[in-house]
C-alpha cells in the first residue's frame, strides 16, 4: 500500500452512504496505485487494509476458500460454548435480518462459519461470495470483512462497500461484533449480519453488538448455575476434609472452600489430571474429579515437589511466559508485559532489589513503590513458591534461565524501562 491520504476521513452515515462509498473506492484505488488520496477510511479500515495487503491477499480475487466438512462442522459446534447461545442469537438478530433483506453469520474464533440464517434470497447470493457453513471469513483469508477484522482488532466493527479489500464483496455491507467467554475472557466467535448494500444501515452495529453481549450474559448466567451445582456436591465433602481445600470448576472458579481464605479463581495448568499436581499459587496438591470441576487438597508441608527452575521466555513479544520446572514437571503462566519487565529485573539482579530500586529500573523513578509493590504481590500469587520478598528476588537454590529474542532490539519492544531499554542497546545481562 502507498501513502495515505490526509485531506479528510470518509465515514458511512445515513442518506450519503452511496456517495461514501464512491469516495471510498477512489481512495482504495488509489491507496493500492501507491498514490495520494484526497480523502482516508476511517482508521480501523485503514490498519485493516495495511494487515491485509502485507499479507498478500490480491484485491481482484475471488472470497471463495476451502470448506469445512460437515462432520468438522458439527465437531466444532458441539466444541464451542456458542452452541449454547444460538437460541439467544436467533431470537435477537435472525428474524430482524429476514426482515431487512439481511442474513445472520455466526463463526468460531478462527473466522470458520460455523452457522448462518435469515433471508432465503439473501441466503442465496451468499454463495456467490462463498459466505457460507465451513467457510474460512478471517482477514488472512477474505480481506478486510466485518468477521475477520473483528476478529483481528477485537472489536466491534461495520464494514461497507468499498471499505471491503476484495473487489467483488463491494456490493455488500456487513456488521459485526465479537463474543467473548465471560468464564475465561477468551474470544470465542463472532457474530455478523450481512447483506446486499442496499440494505446498510447505521444502527445495524449497535444491533449487533447488544446481542453479542446478551449472548455473553447468558454464558454467565450459566456458568453460575453450574457453580451452585458444583457448590452442592462439593460441600458435604469438604466437611468432612481436614486441612486446605477447594471445590472449582474447570476454569479455576471457586465453588467451595475450607481452612483457608477464599480465592475468586485457581489458576489451574491447560492439562490438568486426577493425582498429585503442582500448583504454583498453593504448591504441591492433590486433584480429584468432581462431577463438573475439581476438588484440590493442598498438601501441607510437601516441598519436595517445589519448581528448581524458573525459565523466563521473552523471546515472542506477544507470547510472554514464564515456565516452573520441577520434579514433578512443568507449569507455564502467561505474562502480562509489566510482570515479564519485573521478572526481568529479578533475573539481571539476582541479589534482589528493594521496591525503591525495582521503582528505578521499571520506571526511572525510585519514589513509585506502592506501584511496584502492588504489582509484586499480584506476581506472588501465582509464583509464591519462587519469588522471595526482603528484598524482592528468586528465592535461594532456583536456577534462573532468561529466553531472550534473536535480536536485542526485540527485547520487550514496547516497553520503555531502564532496564530493559538498558539491555537492548548492549549484551544481554543473563
Amino acid at each position: 500500500m502507498g501513502q495515505k491520504g490526509s485531506a479528510g476521513v470518509v465515514r458511512v452515515i445515513g442518506q450519503e452512504a452511496d456517495r461514501a462509498a464512491r469516495l471510498l473506492h477512489r481512495a482504495r484505488e488509489a491507496r493500492l496505485a501507491g498514490e495520494r488520496a484526497a480523502v482516508a477510511p476511517r482508521a480501523e479500515i485503514d490498519a485493516s487494509w495495511d494487515r491485509v495487503a502485507r499479507s498478500g491477499i490480491d484485491p481482484g480475487q475471488s472470497p471463495e476458500s476451502e470448506l469445512l466438512r460437515a462432520e468438522e462442522i458439527e465437531h466444532r459446534r458441539h466444541s464451542t460454548v456458542l452452541g449454547e447461545v444460538m437460541p439467544v442469537l436467533r431470537a435477537g438478530l435472525a428474524s430482524i435480518a429476514d426482515a431487512a433483506q439481511q442474513i445472520m453469520v455466526v463463526t468460531d474464533a478462527e473466522g470458520r462459519v460455523l452457522w448462518r440464517q435469515g433471508n432465503s434470497a439473501v441466503m442465496h447470493r451468499a454463495h456467490d461470495i462463498c459466505l457460507e457453513e465451513g467457510a474460512a471469513w478471517a482477514e488472512a483469508a477474505t480481506g478486510t470483512n466485518a468477521i475477520g477484522t473483528a476478529l483481528a482488532a477485537r472489536a466491534p466493527i461495520q464494514v461497507h462497500s468499498a471499505e471491503h479489500f476484495i473487489r467483488a464483496l463491494h456490493n455488500w455491507t456487513c456488521a459485526a461484533a465479537p463474543v467473548r467467554d465471560p468464564r475465561d475472557g477468551r474470544l470465542v466467535g463472532i457474530v455478523d449480519i450481512s447483506g446486499p448494500a442496499s440494505t446498510f444501515h447505521p444502527a445495524t452495529l449497535a444491533l449487533v453488538d447488544s446481542v453479542a453481549r446478551l449472548a455473553e450474559a447468558e454464558i454467565r448466567t450459566r456458568h453460575l448455575g453450574a457453580i451452585e451445582r458444583l457448590r452442592a456436591v462439593a460441600a458435604p465433602i469438604l466437611c468432612r476434609l481436614e486441612g486446605r481445600a477447594l471445590a472449582v470448576d474447570s476454569h479455576g472458579w471457586l465453588a467451595a472452600v475450607t481452612g483457608m481464605p477464599p480465592v475468586d479463581r485457581l489458576p489451574l495448568p491447560k492439562s490438568l489430571r486426577p493425582g498429585r499436581v503442582w500448583l504454583p499459587s498453593l504448591g504441591m496438591c492433590r486433584v480429584e474429579p468432581l462431577p463438573g470441576g475439581w476438588l484440590v487438597q493442598v498438601a501441607d508441608g510437601a516441598a519436595e515437589g517445589a519448581p528448581r527452575r524458573v525459565v523466563l521466555d521473552l523471546s515472542r513479544p506477544r507470547a510472554l511466559a514464564v515456565h516452573l520446572v520441577g520434579p514433578l514437571g512443568t507449569s507455564t503462566q502467561r505474562l502480562s508485559p509489566r510482570h515479564a519487565e519485573l521478572l526481568y529485573a529479578l533475573a539481571v539482579h539476582r541479589e534482589g532489589r528493594t521496591a525503591s530500586e525495582l521503582a528505578q529500573d521499571i520506571f526511572g523513578d525510585g519514589t513509585r513503590t506502592v506501584t511496584v509493590r502492588a504489582e509484586v504481590s499480584r506476581l506472588r500469587r501465582h509464583l509464591a513458591e519462587v519469588l522471595a520478598h526482603r528484598p524482592y528476588r528468586f528465592g535461594d537454590g532456583v536456577e534462573v534461565e532468561v529466553v531472550h529474542p534473536e535480536h536485542p532490539a526485540d527485547l520487550l519492544p514496547r516497553s520503555k524501562a531502564p532496564v530493559v531499554t538498558g539491555a537492548r542497546r548492549g549484551p544481554a545481562p543473563c
